[in-house]
């Protein structure tokens, strides 16, 4: 079957409304109301599918609530015309509207377009639904199904609004009303009750209770004075009475007292009626006027009462502009009109409408018709005719699944070589074809010609990814084929020659001897394994570094791919890059922010770097850190609780020294003339390697001589942390990747419970980057202890250690008892010779005037500060990458983790947790409530840094992913499940959310990366999730999970229907088919065994297959729809609730696997209204937000990772993107006069990785210090 987009004359869709029914399931997928008539691809009649109990509709007018256009004359462009009806058979409703509001120049019907010509308008339609202000029971069978049509003409505004409603009488009061039996109970019961005064008085009819409530209504809509009813009352008793009452409260009747009060409509209202009410009373009325001229004609003539209704043909017929056409004589002049609309409206299908054009021409026997087809033949266009009978001259089979390109060309070469006389009239048949299916390659071969690029590659047999030498191979081959063709194949070979601007081929076409080959634009994608060429020029230079940092030794091979994508591109920032080893920006440097080099497989290093950088706050604290730094003292170090436990002196130091170099950094990102600069080797270790990470790494280097494997995992390189890992139990406590064992964690970080290990007895770091030497600590200091009792506690750390030849000696200290006040028992602390020493800034200029007291003149001089060796270089490279494998939530804690050690504490909460800026700045608080086994809710609050949303289960929008957080779940309780959901008691200024998308499928024993799509808003309300005593809320949340819980259940219903495994023998693998399609293939296997007389189908059987094929499909129905309407009420049950709006501030993205990829960050710039990516060295400006925040439809599209949403009141206040001050007088290059000029940039070039001064940017500081005290020194944001 083809598919068919076109639209519908006013005269059909009329025709066809009659005929559509909401009510019953689509069969094959047939609307009759939206789909036209699908002709077989054999030709065949076209065929209308038919539900065995559609209604016919018989439409009457509603005329209280027309708006109906006028009878003669144009429509008016300022009023909607609204047709109201409902139908005399099956009581639906039908509220049809045409809007000519949109500004057209020349309504239809006109002169240039006599009809209307409607088309579908699937984006706003909703076909049968649940209306959101129905009735609050949870009734399937009230339901509305809406469809838009736009009128094709140019010069038309037309909008129509077709709406059909079920009927406001349900099937169980519709039985109430009408069935005797019931009639007969209630009013035999009244009898009863009073036989004296009913006395006589007969049981009414059907048409007695129908015609009575028609009355009463009426009454109330006419009647202004209208007077209650007595609940005594015979007829009503009788008729109706207490068995009745949900029907009659449902249409506005109240009991109260001994009386029942009448609906109280508007009677002042004036036609097109609006009040609710009033449409209900309306609609119901007419609904009895239908059930009862449905009753028998005997029971009807008993009332004496006539009904007429009042027909809506002809108001349907001229809101469509169809009055003055009669269906049956749609002239020729309608035809063709029809005909070109269609073409308009559905190019892809011109054979099927030309043949449906040849077949009324055909069957009128219409000179005009003839000829439209005949000039439509001469311009090139086909028949759905003349495609059947090109495939059957090639004897191919139209229907087949398997027929491709190659197969069709295949078969027409062998059919021309078995009759060449015919060649002319295959290739007429294989052009057809090739215009049927859109091939360029089969109307190539069809033409014999070649035109372009594609073409000649086509002609030629070869693909992109062939080079020079293999075209010239492929033409000899077609030369020596056939000689006749030796032009067609040099055009091609000219054609290619042209296009990849190749000199070798040039020279062969010129000489006949191949030139140099350069590489082609497809091989050189393909050798950075590129699918995608519309990447950026950035990511196509990660891809080189990538591969030029695995094989140094093929740079050759690199540079050409790369400079053969970039003359492909024209990019000037490639070529740049080829020539100088440089990318430049094209953005004014003093006003755009800087890249940071990737200094190996740290792209996410520096995404988070960036998005550090531009949260103002945290930049000024980090600026201006001696100012928020935390003095060594005793006194502090017992009060530091940072992730609910104790922090030692040595993670403090630890911390202190990382932000020293966060602020190095940070300053050349400030004042730097460059386009991007490089973060320390010793800033990535310390940002991407925890403390305990790093002792394990270092015990484990001392006990084994080979380390491992670090720049890749499954021989697949690793750009940036892994994604946040998947739980061990579910790979049953199988490692996705080996790394060193870490103590359990806890805490708001995830901590961990750790040795107070120190890098001094681990490698022997330089003393003075720890602020003074070991040897020069007084024995009797409290510096001098803590290092003892380290090496007490930590002596595992140890490296294996052989004694020199010669070495000084060591004098003997007496260690002091071990105090009773220590937990444990180290020796007593005694007061530090300077308290304020600075023990972590390795610049620090109070140095020398904080020394402590020296050593006794007998003791040996301290041991000088020892350079790097270059193994121990190598070691610190290699923890960088293994640092760069960890989980990224890892990475983030240990950046916050090392902050808060660093800098002191404003205050302490209850648990003496420290609180300071970067707790005010990230943290929130979380409170869980649980049910427990006794029936208690009990309440745990805790902080939290991020919150973890999953996308495993489907594509889901921000929200969706959010409630999964919050939402009521089951959780294990004392051995039972258990009721727990979770909200929010503080809001952080700055919100992250952190995306798991790490998987585990279990069949195949492999972690892998979900690409599902998560729907980012750039706003969002947080109302919906906060801590509240509000009743309202409370009752939106439990409506919203109940809601949530149906959901769940139809969608495993809906796909216990829709996902039957069925076994595809051809190809050896199984398929999911729809329950329905499966029964009716039954059904039909079963037919074709009937006619075997040698099996005997059971009697029946067929028929149970066929009713059960249709039960499902209602089923399935019913469930879309039930899917449909709770979807809708949980998207819409908090969009009031708005007083909480996070902005999106940054997305960090990564694209590649589970174990390997690529990861760079966008981040809005809300001053000026912009997004930047930031990918490694690059900072370019988003032009196309659509990459952030569309579905990408590649098979590894890039995907958040990570999300950071800013509060809207404080975004100003907290985002500062663009925080640059390039001194005039510092030189884009180092020179003699000023060697420590800048952190310079990773330059590659003459096959060798360059790097500027490691000491970058403290002597441009000097001169800007002034500048950045005073500008960057500002007050905390008031939370």
């Amino acid at each position: 079957m083809i598919e068919l987009k076109g639209g519908k004359t006013a005269p059909l869709l009329l025709d066809d409304l009659n005929n559509y029914d909401p009510r019953r399931p689509t069969v094959a997928l047939f609307n009759h109301l939206v789909n036209l008539p699908r002709q077989h691809e054999n030709g065949g009649v076209p065929s209308i599918p038919w539900y065995r109990n559609q209604c016919k509709h018989k439409w009457a007018l509603k005329d209280s609530q027309c708006n109906l256009p006028l009878i003669i004359g144009r429509p008016d462009p300022k009023v909607v015309s609204t047709v109201a009806a409902f139908c005399e058979n099956c009581r639906c409703h039908l509220d049809l509207s045409i809007d000519f509001r949109g500004g057209g120049t020349d309504s239809c019907p006109s002169e240039a377009s006599p009809l209307h010509h409607f088309r579908y308008q699937p984006e706003i339609s909703r076909p049968r639904y649940k209306p959101e202000n129905g009735s609050k029971t949870d009734n399937l069978s009230e339901w509305e199904d809406l469809t838009w049509f736009q009128c094709s003409s140019i010069d038309c505004s037309a909008k129509l609004k077709i709406r059909i409603r079920s009927p406001r009488l349900r099937p169980e009061w519709v039985e109430l009303l009408t069935d005797k039996g019931l009639i007969k109970s209630r009013s035999e019961k009244a009898i009863a009750d009073d036989p004296v005064r009913f006395e006589g008085i007969a049981v009414p009819a059907p048409c007695d209770v129908l015609s009575n409530l028609q009355k009463y209504i009426m009454n109330a809509l006419n009647d202004p004075g209208r007077r209650n009813i007595s609940a005594n009352n015979k007829r009503w008793l009788l008729c109706l009475g207490d068995p009745c009452s949900e029907l009659l409260e449902y249409i506005g009747f109240r009991r109260e007292d001994d009386s029942w009060l009448v609906p109280q409509p508007d009677t002042s209202e004036l036609p097109p009626i609006l009040n609710s009410l009033n449409i209900l009373l309306d609609d119901v009325e007419k609904e009895l006027l239908a059930l009862l001229l449905q009753r028998p004609d005997d029971e009807r003539r008993a009332i004496k009462v006539q009904y007429i209704l009042n027909p809506a043909t002809r108001g349907l017929s001229k809101a469509l502009g169809t009055a003055e056409w009669a269906k049956l004589d749609f002239h020729d002049d309608l035809i063709k009109f029809s005909y070109e609309r269609q073409l308009v409206a559905d190019p892809d299908n011109v054979p099927y409408y030309l043949e449906s054009l040849q077949t009324i021409a055909d069957g009128r026997k219409s000179e005009d018709l003839q000829t439209l087809v005949a000039i439509e033949a001469s311009s090139g266009k086909v028949s759905a005719q003349d495609v059947r009978d090109a495939y059957k001259l090639l004897d191919l089979d139209l229907a087949s699944a398997y027929l491709d390109e190659d197969f069709i060309i295949g078969t027409f070469q062998s059919r021309v070589a078995d009759a060449p006389r015919q060649e002319a009239e295959l290739r007429r048949a294989l052009q057809i074809i090739g215009q049927d299916r859109s091939s360029e390659k089969i109307q190539l071969m069809a033409s014999k010609t070649v035109t372009n690029y594609e073409q000649a590659l086509s002609w030629l047999g070869a693909t992109t990814d062939m080079d020079d030498e293999f075209i010239v191979a492929m033409y000899k081959v077609k030369e020596e084929d056939n000689q006749a063709e030796e032009a067609t194949a040099r055009q091609a070979v000219s054609l290619i020659a042209q296009h990849r601007r190749s000199a070798a081929l040039k020279q062969w076409l010129d000489t006949g001897v191949l030139g140099e080959v350069e590489m082609d634009v497809s091989q050189a994608y393909n050798r950075l394994q590129i699918d995608d060429r519309t990447i950026s020029d950035d990511f196509v230079l990660s891809a080189f570094t990538l591969f030029y940092q695995e094989s140094p030794s093929q740079v050759d091979d690199l540079r050409s791919a790369l400079r053969a994508i970039a003359k492909d591109r024209k990019s000037q920032t490639l070529l740049n890059f080829l020539d100088s080893g440089m990318a430049t920006s094209e953005y004014p440097l003093g006003e755009w922010p800087v890249g940071l080099a990737n200094i190996g497989n740290t792209c996410y290093l520096n995404s988070l770097l960036q998005f550090y950088f531009t949260m103002k706050p945290l930049r000024e604290l980090v600026l201006n850190f001696d100012e928020h730094k935390m003095a060594l003292i005793a006194e502090n170090l017992v009060m530091k609780v940072v992730g609910s436990r104790k922090i030692s002196r040595q993670e403090v130091q630890r911390a202190q020294s990382f932000v020293y170099r966060l602020q190095k950094l940070f300053e050349s990102m400030i004042t730097s003339p460059r386009a991007h600069v490089a973060p320390e080797l010793e800033l990535a270790r310390l940002t991407l390697v925890t403390q305990p990470l790093e002792a394990a790494l270092r015990r484990r280097s001392t006990t084994t001589g080979n380390r491992p494997s670090l720049g890749e995992i499954n021989g697949k390189p690793v750009m940036g942390p892994l994604p946040p890992s998947i739980p061990e139990a579910a790979i049953h406590g199988t490692n996705l990747i080996e790394k060193p064992a870490e103590p359990q964690m806890n805490g708001v970080y995830g901590t961990v419970e750790m040795e107070n290990s120190s890098e001094e007895t681990l490698l022997g770091n330089d003393p003075a980057e720890d602020g003074v030497g070991r040897d020069m600590l007084d024995p009797n200091s409290e510096e001098r202890q803590q290092q003892q009792q380290q090496i007490l506690e930590d002596k595992e750390n140890l490296p294996p250690f052989k004694e020199p030849s010669e070495r000084p000696r060591t004098p003997d200290f007496s260690l002091k008892p071990l105090g009773e006040s220590s937990p444990s028992r180290t020796n007593e602390q005694a007061p530090m010779t300077e308290a304020n020493h600075d023990f972590s800034n390795p610049s620090s200029p109070k140095k020398a005037e904080q020394a402590v007291t020296a050593p006794p003149p007998s003791r040996p001089p301290p041991f000088p500060p020892r350079p790097h060796t270059d193994d121990q270089k190598q070691a610190m490279v290699e923890e960088v990458q293994i640092g760069a494998q960890q989980d990224v939530t890892e990475v983030i804690s240990n950046v916050l983790f090392q902050l808060e050690c660093a800098i002191k504490a404003d205050s302490f909460d209850t648990s003496g947790e420290q609180i300071d800026l970067v707790k005010q700045l990230f943290f929130g608080k979380q409170r869980s409530y649980t049910l427990n086994l006794q029936g208690v809710l009990r309440t745990k609050e805790q902080f939290f840094s991020n919150l973890i949303v999953d996308v495993a289960s489907g594509p889901k929008d921000i929200y969706e992913a959010l409630d999964g957080a919050f939402d009521e779940q089951e959780v294990e309780v004392e051995g039972s499940l258990r009721p727990q959901y979770t909200t929010i008691t503080r809001l952080p200024p700055v919100l992250k959310v952190m995306v798991q998308r790490v998987q585990y499928d279990q069949k195949k024993a492999s972690a892998f990366k979900s690409v599902n799509h998560l729907g980012l808003k750039e706003t969002i309300y947080m109302d919906r999730y906060m801590d509240s005593e509000d009743d309202d809320l409370i009752q939106r949340r439990k409506e919203s999970w109940g809601w949530k819980r149906q959901l769940r259940l139809l969608e495993e219903r809906r796909a216990d229907l829709t996902k039957t495994e069925v076994d595809d023998v051809l190809n050896a693998e199984q398929l999911d088919v729809e329950m329905p399609d499966v029964l009716t293939a039954a059904k039909e296997f079963l037919d074709q065994l009937s006619e075997d007389d040698a099996f005997e189908v059971p009697d029946g059987l067929r028929q149970d297959i066929e009713e059960a094929a249709a039960e499902s499909r209602d089923e399935l129905a019913s469930i879309d729809a039930r899917i449909k309407d709770l979807t809708a009420n949980i998207s819409s049950q908090f969009v009031d609730k708005r007083e909480l709006p996070y902005r999106l501030q940054s997305v960090f993205i990564h694209v590649g696997s589970a174990t390997f990829g690529h990861y760079w960050i966008y981040i809005r710039d809300f001053v000026n209204n912009l997004w930047r990516k930031y990918n490694d060295e690059s900072v370019s400006a988003v032009t196309d937000i659509s990459q952030i925040f569309d579905q990408d439809p590649s098979d590894r599209p890039p995907t958040p990772y990570f999300l950071v949403y800013v509060r809207d009141n404080l975004k100003d206040q907290l985002v500062d993107p663009v925080c640059r001050n390039v001194p005039e007088d510092v030189l884009p290059q180092p020179g003699p006069e000023n060697p420590d000029t800048l952190m310079d940039d990773v330059i590659l070039k003459d096959d060798v990785a360059v790097t500027g001064n490691e000491d970058g940017g403290q002597g441009a500081m000097a001169a800007t210090g002034n500048w950045l005290k005073a500008d960057n020194k500002g007050q905390r944001v008031a939370w």
